[in-house]
């Protein structure tokens, strides 16, 4: 049987529904703006966490979470800057940014707190 990656939306579905596991509360998915776009925002308790969702066939060139680059992260602080501009109830939240990837089962790894935006 070949292998074939999890579409982008079903990714993104698995990472959800694992984050619902966890007790979260997603607030939105696929959120984008002019220079970049989150896939998941969700709360967890009262931190704003923006979840990049990320799947890769092989650990060849570093694996899925190796791909987010200094320039992903970039756009990705981009994005979550502007919804919070957009959704001033959560400005005062406190926030990180966590990767989700998926592997060739499926099997999902969580990053919490990946990068920094500061």
């Amino acid at each position: 049987m070949v292998w074939r990656p999890t579409k982008g939306q079903a990714a993104e579905t698995l990472a959800e529904q694992w984050c619902v596991q966890q007790g979260w509360s997603p607030i939105t998915r696929n959120f984008r703006v002019k220079g970049g776009e989150i896939d998941l925002i969700c709360l967890d308790d009262n931190t704003l966490v923006f979840i990049e969702v990320r799947q890769r066939r092989s650990e060849r060139y570093g694996g899925a979470g190796a791909s987010i680059t200094a320039a992903k992260q970039r756009k990705l602080i981009i994005a979550a800057q502007q919804f919070l501009q957009g959704h001033r109830e959560h400005a005062s939240r406190p926030a990180r940014f966590d990767v989700i990837t998926l592997g060739r089962d499926d099997d999902l790894n969580w990053i919490k707190s990946a990068f920094t935006a500061g």
